[in-house]
């Protein structure tokens, strides 16, 4: 009896950490994909803010950037297979909740979903371009078209205004974590030196900040779009990082997001490699 019952502890002990690793290795994959796409995107912004663009500065235009490369299909697919494995932890977390304080809260838990239909979507547009399906087209266009379905429906005007300030105080939520450095419960920070603590908290607030305002950016683009009842006014990421370039600041205004979102990149780096998952 006692022989059969240390038997099933055993076997549930390693089916816990079977399963952790499991979670591990499908997020520390999931944000390496997150920060290559970011990167990518930075990297596109900054040569559009210097007249050397000619990718979109989106999702899509980092995927042509990367299809371009040696070993572009492999890594389109290692990409997308990331950001699936991005997807599940988030759905780990959804169901059964996530380190760090409140970790088990129902809204926790709400958000963790939140962001698993998003990575999936994600994920979805990125297979389909390395399938060749060209996933969807360009941020600014899929924006315009969701709009104008949208405000075909009834309602629709208020739809599409409560998504976009729904998604401005989403981009204000990401500034404001990143300036409270609310990572840092999540972090493995006995494991660094304070030089490399001080790199993540750079990358980490800076990119966080340029996160947000683009965020927050897309959104009052679309509630204007809904207020003028114009599905035009409408502006995927590419636009939408290009409007930085209008503002009195000029291209300067472009170039500091450009840099923070690549500092975003290098973060989700950071996280892939010493984040408590």
């Amino acid at each position: 009896m006692n022989m059969s019952a240390t038997a099933r502890t055993g076997h549930l002990r390693a089916r816990r950490v079977g399963s952790g690793s499991a979670r591990e290795v499908a997020a520390r994959a999931g944000l390496t994909a997150r920060g290559v796409i970011y990167l990518l995107v930075g990297i596109l912004a900054l040569q559009i803010a210097f007249g050397d663009g000619k990718e979109q500065a989106d999702r899509g235009g980092a995927l042509a950037e990367l299809s371009d490369k040696p070993f572009g299909a492999v890594l389109l697919w290692a990409l997308g297979v990331g950001l699936v494995g991005m997807a599940l932890w988030r759905l780990s977390e959804a169901l059964f909740g996530s380190v760090g304080r409140d970790g088990h809260k129902p809204r926790k838990r709400l958000l963790a979903a939140v962001r698993c239909l998003f990575y999936a979507f994600v994920a979805y547009s990125v297979l389909s371009f390395a399938a060749g399906s060209g996933g969807g087209g360009s941020s600014d266009k899929q924006s315009k078209d969701v709009t104008a379905r949208l405000l075909e429906v009834p309602a629709g005007q208020w739809l599409v205004g409560a998504a976009g300030a729904g998604i401005v105080v989403a981009g204000v939520w990401i500034a404001v974590q990143a300036l409270r450095r609310s990572y840092h419960d999540k972090m493995k920070f006995g494991e660094l030196s304070r030089r490399t603590r001080q790199l993540v908290d750079v990358t980490g607030v800076a990119g966080g900040l340029a996160r947000g305002a683009v965020f927050a950016v897309v959104g009052a683009f679309a509630v204007k779009a809904a207020v003028d009842y114009e599905p035009d006014k409408a502006k995927g990421l590419d636009d939408a990082l290009r409007s930085f370039a209008d503002t009195p600041l000029g291209p300067w205004l472009l170039v500091c997001v450009a840099a923070g979102l690549v500092l975003f990149g290098v973060f989700s780096f950071a996280l892939a490699r010493w984040r408590r998952v």
